[in-house]
């Protein structure tokens, strides 16, 4: 980069028509994200701008190079990601890694696609399931912490690492409204658990799903069939975990047999419990604080892969919730039915 805020990267044939998209669609994101003009002859990019905004303009497509010489495919999602991871970076110091290494990173593949973690939060997450026996994935809905776990849990069967995968969620929207739905208590229970065959779906094949459930290899059941069991050699998932009491959770957690792992997921922000309960999730953290072989990871809004909205809509919840707790509560204002209490009328009601 030459002092008046100019650089060039000459861009490998091969990775040229990757890091670009198609109609030029990654580059005309790149362009909208980043102060620095970016201009392409050939296949050279040229960056302008202020020599800060050229260095970190160069960094983003660095990383983009990188990811288009594995053979990744780039979009305008993964240009917005790189940008993003790029700037929380710099926010944080330095060790966090860069994001051709977490948007390369391959959990699981078929039939040409592919899971892999997609923001910084998602790479911890992951990386804290390779190394912990407990993991604590919480955040808000379309983060990932679920797929992500699914995605681990099929890796760690297919290498043997286990022998079985057990999925499991609490069936608290169903409450005392199960026993007037039609049909066994599996077709019952079934609608709680759909998320988890869902995702299972996308990760293998469909018809060696069946097979798999059938042999025991996969196992999909309400939390309340955890209970007196020990599960050895499994890969064990506790779904939506915020609807967990702390007697539940610990149930749950007691569970944990040799050989095994366990991911619990949920977001604390969504307690379905009925009459004000206090959610298993909520507590656990103090609970397991400093306990060895134990990992909380946290995923916020930023981390959502879904539509770009629901980040939005997140944020916005977030806001709206933090302003009715600052607002003093209201008196009600509302007109009295009924004579005034006064004290001949008290004396009329105590008799």
């Amino acid at each position: 980069m030459t002092g008046d805020g100019t650089s060039r990267i000459v861009v490998p044939e091969a990775a040229l028509l990757a890091l670009l998209g198609k109609r030029d669609e990654n580059l005309r994101e790149a362009e909208s994200l980043l102060a620095a003009d970016v201009h392409v002859r050939g296949n050279e990019l040229t960056l302008t701008g202020e020599p800060a905004d050229v260095a970190f303009a160069e960094r983003v497509f660095a990383e983009l190079v990188v990811l288009a010489s594995r053979g990744q495919q780039i979009d305008p999602d993964a240009v917005r990601r790189s940008v993003r991871m790029l700037r929380d970076e710099d926010g944080e110091g330095d060790g966090a890694p860069s994001p051709a290494e977490v948007l390369s990173l391959d959990i699981v593949s078929r039939r040409g696609r592919t899971v892999r973690p997609k923001t910084l939060n998602q790479k911890r997450y992951v990386d804290a399931i390779d190394v912990n026996t407990i993991v604590f994935g919480i955040g808000p809905a379309g983060t990932g912490k679920t797929y992500l776990a699914m995605a681990k849990a099929v890796q760690a069967l297919q290498a043997k690492q286990v022998n079985r995968i057990i999925l499991t969620r609490p069936a608290v929207e169903a409450g005392e409204r199960l026993g007037f739905l039609p049909g066994t208590l599996s077709e019952k229970i079934d609608p709680y658990l759909r998320p988890l065959y869902d995702a299972l779906h996308d990760m293998l094949d469909a018809e060696s799903v069946p097979k798999l459930m059938a042999a025991g290899t996969i196992e999909i059941a309400p939390l309340a069939y955890m209970r007196g069991r020990s599960l050895n050699d499994a890969f064990i998932i506790l779904d939506e975990a915020q609807n967990t009491t702390p007697e539940q959770m610990k149930m749950f957690l007691t569970r944990l047999g040799f050989n095994s792992k366990m991911v619990v997921t949920g977001d604390i922000t969504q307690v379905d419990l009925p009459g004000g309960s206090t959610s298993g999730l909520r507590v656990v953290r103090e609970i397991l604080d400093g306990v060895d072989d134990v990992a909380f990871a946290e995923l916020t809004s930023h981390d959502v892969v879904r539509h770009r909205l629901v980040a939005d809509i997140i944020d916005a919840y977030g806001r709206y919730d933090a302003a009715q707790q600052r607002r003093p509560q209201a008196v009600s204002s509302a007109p009295r039915t009924g004579p005034p209490v006064g004290p001949r009328n008290r004396e009329r009601r105590g008799r």
